[in-house]
């Protein structure tokens, strides 16, 4: 195969047909009809000499040329962005697509300020947010996602920039029988908790904490949402240990909040990305929007309580 023969504006399309294996999703992923995408990957088929993709009773499977393509690819493609957009990339006419991974406290933390500048800056890229899962990780390597945040152990490969630092505060139903308005280790091993699990491993940073402190909760709640854990306290005897900023943000009736136990540390909350991306000229300006908004947060609201009532702790729903 002689390089004249692809053309490399059919590369991205390659890539995102590798990575869905499966034409219709690759075709809604990469804005296509179908008809389209299946035209696309004749086309490829024929330039490369190999099926690329073979269909099976489970579904597509990739060829072994195909593989070592799409490991290629990864490297490959912001190498290509950069190349041509290094010394005209500007973000008021530049298309394409972002896609970061991210939990419903970023948004509401962040969301704001950096869809105000991204969509007053760029008009011709689309941003795509995805929430955190088990495969974030893995998505960033494989280039399905250019950044995530996940304040949690992050593979060493990974290059990082904190955008600000967080503490945790608990939430609970008003009737609850604390009326503490910092609660203890004891107090948090008493009560079922309701956790946010987004990682594979099921745990974040507030399950790691608990573990160091030798707290073991009886068994609670689990939800994939900080937002979601607030409000699931109301009427029951759970706990949520959450993010300081998010409770500034919610208004969530029958719900209070206290201070989380002393030794409960602060975070640092980062912005991840796989080193291929840092020269790239649109995930360099993404980046600088993230990191403008995150120094322009204020600190966290004040939970604490004496001002708020005479049991020291702040309504949710005030």
């Amino acid at each position: 195969m002689h390089i004249e023969s692809v053309d490399l504006n059919l590369l991205k399309a390659l890539d995102v047909l590798l990575d869905e294996r499966h034409v219709s999703r690759a075709a809604a992923r990469f804005h296509l009809s179908q008809s389209a995408m299946s035209r696309t990957l004749s086309r490829l088929r024929e330039a490369f000499g190999d099926e690329l993709l073979v269909r099976t009773a489970t579904g597509y499977v990739l060829t072994p040329r195909a593989r070592h393509i799409q490991a290629e690819l990864s490297d490959l493609l912001p190498r290509l962005r950069s190349l041509v957009t290094e010394d005209d990339f500007d973000p008021s006419t530049a298309n394409g697509q972002i896609r970061i991974a991210a939990s419903d406290y970023f948004l509401a933390v962040l969301g704001n300020a950096v869809f105000s500048a991204f969509f007053e800056q760029a008009q011709g890229i689309s941003l795509v947010v995805e929430p955190v899962g088990p495969t974030t990780f893995d998505d960033l390597e494989r280039g399905r996602v250019d950044m995530a945040f996940v304040p949690t152990s992050v593979p060493p490969q990974m290059s990082r920039h904190v955008l600000f630092t967080e503490d945790h505060v608990c939430v609970l139903a008003e009737d609850h029988p604390l009326t503490r308005d910092r609660l203890t280790p004891a107090d948090l091993g008493a009560y079922p908790h309701a956790g946010v699990a987004a990682l594979e491993s099921g745990r974040m940073l507030v399950e790691a904490h608990l573990e160091r402190l030798g707290i073991r909760p009886p068994a609670g709640l689990t939800v994939p949402y900080f937002a979601a854990a607030a409000a699931a306290v109301r009427g029951t005897r759970l706990i949520a240990t959450v993010p300081r900023r998010l409770v500034g943000l919610l208004r969530e009736p029958g719900v209070r909040v206290a201070e989380a136990p002393e030794r409960f540390p602060s975070f640092d909350y980062p912005m991840l990305w796989h080193p291929r991306l840092t020269g790239d000229p649109a995930h360099r300006w993404m980046r600088s929007l993230l990191i403008r908004a995150g120094a322009a947060l204020t600190p966290g609201p004040d939970t604490g309580a004496a001002k708020d009532g005479p049991s020291g702790e702040q309504s949710l729903s005030e």
